[in-house]
């Protein structure tokens, strides 16, 4: 016997925000090593009110190292003299980043300091020294939190500019 009431089928609705928030993470790789101690500020007793996720935590080092003037400088230091000495297999973890972020490090990929003659390196390996650049400046990772908060501002400011989707 069939149900004389008909069945709805319930839609997944994603509010409009969210929706953009799902296109402006990008995916990237942090190498194991910061991704550990990426995953203990994560887990800090100082990661509340808003408690920040991954995505958060890595944009706040990209800017973080950003706000350097010699930012490009620092990564490719940081990549030339330790990274490069690390195992080409070292494992990575897959996360994501913010859009903002990740164009911050394109436009650091694409730049001539990562062209011939010079090494060509990776979007995980650029993602991953600026946490390791952040891990050495500040090893409690209070100075990222305060980053994502502000990320987290600006982002919001900027949708409120945004004409409604």
């Amino acid at each position: 016997m069939f149900p004389a009431t008909p069945t709805t089928r319930q839609h997944n609705v994603a509010s409009p925000a969210k929706e953009r928030d799902a296109q402006n993470v990008i995916e990237t790789r942090l190498w194991l090593e910061e991704h550990d101690w990426l995953y203990r500020v994560l887990r800090s007793e100082e990661n509340v009110s808003p408690t920040f996720r991954f995505p958060d935590l890595i944009s706040a080092s990209v800017s973080l190292v950003f706000t350097y003037p010699d930012a490009p400088a620092r990564i490719f230091q940081f990549l030339g003299t330790e990274l490069i000495l690390r195992s080409p297999q070292t494992p990575r973890r897959r996360e994501s980043m913010w859009r903002q972020q990740y164009q911050l490090l394109l436009e650091l990929q694409r730049s001539p300091a990562n062209r011939h003659p010079n090494p060509k390196f990776q979007l995980d390996q650029l993602t991953t020294a600026c946490v390791a650049l952040c891990r050495t400046a500040d090893p409690s990772g209070a100075a990222i939190l305060r980053q994502a908060r502000r990320n987290m501002a600006e982002r919001a400011h900027h949708d409120w500019d945004a004409p409604p989707g």
